[in-house]
């Protein structure tokens, strides 16, 4: 009979310590009993998720999409079309959408979420008073929106999309999520209504290249150019041409030609002296055109500057990096990695989702580099396509390099240490004249932690011109005194 030894060196028999779990058990139910309480495990609270696509439902029902740039939006909506989806990009969020999401979000979130959530809000309420019911609303619709980081409230907000739309009466309605590591969450089986396969993504990665593309060089030549609106009207066409391509399954090489002769009409004058002034922050803050951010970029523009953007593409060889930085951290814990669940399905106790437990380390970083390589790759030959020359993505690994000492690179939250790194670089390398911090009310990670750090790095680099600027939605004209 197995024994085991206590702290006392005594020898305890193994059945005698189940006996006394079961005696202690029985003891537990007795005194409920008595005391009234009740003997039943309690069964915990579930808010079911209502995220159920199957493929029979794709000829009725729309995807609604939002969040980026309007032509990042516009691209996705046409990519995804081009390949049998019925799909539609909202508007970009204004002041009415924040109302809204003020009005039926919770209180004390971050800025982004009530943009975003009262956009949606929004356009349901407006398809209701065009006189569809909120049954063919909810049956017909869904929306796709991205997750985030830990500890951004951001993150959490696909609770706050099932809260919003209970209140305003669209209980039911699907939001499926799009994690940055965990993929897309929808029901499974059989049928499932979004595929994730190489179609798909082939389609998406392309519209969010040549949507950055079409951004760069479009604040590369608006600034410049000779005849008012001129640039406007050429993007919008440049926009239309792109989104044809994608939707009709046409050449999108000869449609990237017709773009640049479009571009190249208008007349820029390189002469003019204007000051750059970089954007960086909290990654919908600085990307979003609308109210969301003031329109920043419009408003450095009228006062005379080059706004330098931060593109998607950065946010993505961003998150291809912390990938590879972390398998390489977690493959010298030799063996001691214990996987979350074994080979049977059971949970492992102590065991971490992120093991490397039978995980080719090098089969993985070799993936990592080709996917970087491929990425860069596409991203410099579509630029090229529209006349985007000598654009430089940014090199992950000396970003984190470069901020380590001042913000740890294993500290997550927001861009994290990219943050901090491009300040740096800013300013030690003299890219631009200023830079520009962008961050929504209650953003944690951003406004809490990274802008704690700037401040160490512009005493390091004092003739540097750092600005961090706080976006709620009103006070549009204190942060264009301070800009």
């Amino acid at each position: 009979m197995s024994t085991t030894n206590d702290k006392t060196g005594e020898n305890l028999d193994a059945m005698s310590l189940e006996a006394i779990e079961a005696e202690l058990k029985n003891f537990e139910i007795e005194e409920r009993k008595r005391l009234g309480l009740p003997t039943e495990t309690a069964k915990q609270w579930f808010d079911a998720v209502p995220r159920a696509f199957t493929r029979d439902q794709r000829a009725h029902t729309t995807i609604l999409v939002s969040g980026l740039t309007m032509a990042h939006d516009l691209f996705i909506q046409s990519a995804l079309r081009g390949i049998g989806y019925k799909v539609m990009a909202m508007d970009t969020p204004d002041n009415d959408a924040l109302q809204y999401g003020r009005e039926y979000g919770n209180r004390g979130q971050c800025n982004p979420t009530y943009f975003t959530v009262g956009n949606l809000i929004k356009y349901l309420d407006g398809l209701r008073d065009q006189g569809m019911s909120k049954e063919d609303i909810v049956k017909n619709h869904l929306f796709i929106t991205a997750g985030a980081c830990g500890p951004c409230r951001f993150g959490t907000y696909v609770t706050e999309y099932r809260k919003a739309l209970r209140d305003s009466g669209f209980d039911g309605f699907r939001v499926l999520l799009f994690q940055q590591t965990g993929g897309l969450k929808q029901a499974t089986g059989e049928g499932v209504g979004l595929e994730m396969n190489p179609t798909f993504f082939w389609g998406v990665v392309r519209a969010i290249l040549i949507g950055d593309a079409l951004n760069a060089q479009g604040y590369r030549i608006r600034p410049y150019e000779v005849e008012p609106g001129a640039a406007d009207r050429a993007l919008e066409t440049s926009k239309r041409i792109i989104a044809q391509a994608f939707e009709h399954n046409t050449s999108l090489a000869v449609a990237l030609y017709k773009v640049r002769k479009e571009l190249a009409k208008v007349k820029v004058d390189r002469l003019k002296v204007k000051p750059r002034v970089g954007i960086i922050g909290e990654f919908w803050a600085m990307t979003t055109e609308g109210d969301g951010n003031y329109g920043l970029q419009r408003f450095l523009e009228a006062e005379g500057a080059e706004p330098d953007i931060q593109i998607v593409t950065s946010w993505l060889l961003y998150m291809i990096w912390q990938t590879g930085y972390d398998t390489q951290q977690r493959a010298e814990l030799r063996g001691s990695d214990k996987a979350f669940k074994d080979e049977g399905g059971k949970q492992v106790h102590g065991g971490s989702k992120f093991s490397l437990a039978g995980v080719d380390v090098r089969k993985r970083l070799a993936t990592l580099w080709a996917g970087e390589k491929v990425l860069r790759g596409l991203f410099t030959a579509f630029g090229k396509a529209i006349g985007l020359n000598d654009y430089h993505l940014p090199d992950m690994g000396k970003i984190a390099a470069i901020s380590h000492t001042f913000y740890d690179n294993n500290l997550r939250g927001g861009e994290g240490h990219m943050e901090v790194g491009k300040l740096i670089q800013n300013v030690a390398y003299s890219k631009v004249n200023m830079t520009l911090s962008v961050k929504p009310f209650g953003c944690m990670p951003s406004s809490s932690v990274s802008d704690g750090i700037q401040s160490m790095i512009t005493e390091l680099y004092p003739q540097g011109i750092f600005l961090p600027i706080e976006t709620n939605g009103d006070g549009a004209v204190n942060v264009y005194s301070r800009v």
